[in-house]
């Protein structure tokens, strides 16, 4: 979609009428604003699959031992392992929204802090759980 100026000689002028990505450079800031609606997504089949191992859990013994083998398989657990980081991961990310609620954290250092926080924290949310979950299997 085109912008043509008000008053102008009818001419169209080829720039976008709202700011896009091929405008401005990706920063940390926007990337961890994209990666939370992803993560959002995820999360919704991620509690498709919780749902299917409770549903087998409480049907019968073979529901439930199917099941089990699917998520204790290889790829079950890499995917049980991306829908921890994206719950912790969407967890900070509202925490960062939260306190850019408040109106606090707007200015460039804090901005980008908050950012960093929201990577690095859902990682080592998400490898400190997996690491006491097999300590404690």
């Amino acid at each position: 979609m085109t912008h043509v100026e008000p008053g102008g000689s009818g001419l169209e002028n080829r720039r976008p009428m709202s700011p896009h990505l091929q405008i401005y450079r990706p920063t940390l800031t926007m990337i961890m604003s994209i990666s939370h609606r992803i993560t959002g997504i995820a999360l919704y089949f991620g509690t498709l699959l919780l749902a299917w191992l409770l549903i087998a859990a409480s049907a019968s013994p073979a529901a439930y031992t199917a099941a089990a083998a699917c998520v204790n398989s290889i790829p079950g657990k890499l995917i049980l392992f991306g829908f921890t980081w994206a719950l912790f991961h969407h967890l900070l990310g509202g925490i960062r929204h939260i306190i850019w609620d408040t109106g606090h954290g707007f200015a460039y250092p804090q901005r980008e802090w908050l950012a960093q926080a929201t990577l690095i924290g859902g990682i080592v949310l998400t490898v400190g759980v997996w690491g006491i979950a097999y300590l404690v299997s």
